[in-house]
């Protein structure tokens, strides 16, 4: 019975993980403009995320933009975009092979190995989800706490951690705890 609950536990934050991987790929939040000294002007609010940039005005009107070319993006933005894609595709496989492996692990009494080696499997894609998560989003934020306090960078290019990167990180704790959970079966 208490193997049954972990995995559907397991199963739980998998899922919630996956989908917080997905939403902070595709969130604009990842860097905010920061309001700081004499920089007064707080009817905008600048976001810049991995796929475009937008402008908030007041609350009220919201203008993003696409990137115009990947040629011209730095080198880490685009290493930060592969690795979340990546991680968006192999949490989706790591969910579906966990869905499969609780599925069947009551049903067959026959093949139970194969059914464990199919959830440690899922187990150690959660992981190595949960680390390809846990690399641009540190990362970022890592740079971002730098260039904040660094004093050679101008006031009005300060950046503050956006709201994706918390969610990159929540995620990043859901995914590992449901790989450890599914690991130790």
């Amino acid at each position: 019975m208490a193997c049954c609950v972990l995995q559907i536990t397991g199963l739980i934050f998998g899922g919630v993980g996956m989908v917080g991987t997905l939403a902070a790929t595709v969130m604009p939040q990842w860097r905010v403009s920061a309001y700081i000294d004499g920089n007064i002007v707080v009817f905008e609010t600048i976001w810049e995320g991995l796929w475009m940039d937008c402008i908030s005005q007041l609350g009220i009107r919201l203008q993003c933009k696409f990137y115009d070319s990947v040629l011209a993006l730095p080198p880490p933005l685009e290493v930060f975009r592969a690795l979340m894609c990546i991680a968006v595709v192999l949490s989706i496989i790591s969910f579906l092979m966990a869905i499969v492996g609780v599925k069947y692990t009551h049903r067959t009494k026959e093949d139970a190995q194969g059914i464990s080696i199919f959830i440690l499997a899922a187990g150690v894609a959660f992981l190595l989800t949960g680390i390809l998560v846990l690399i641009p989003v540190s990362w970022t934020g890592g740079s971002i706490i730098h260039d904040f306090y660094d004093p050679k960078v101008p006031v009005p290019l300060k950046r503050e951690l956006g709201a994706a990167l918390y969610v990159g990180w929540v995620s990043t704790a859901l995914l590992i705890a449901a790989g450890a959970m599914y690991c130790s079966f």
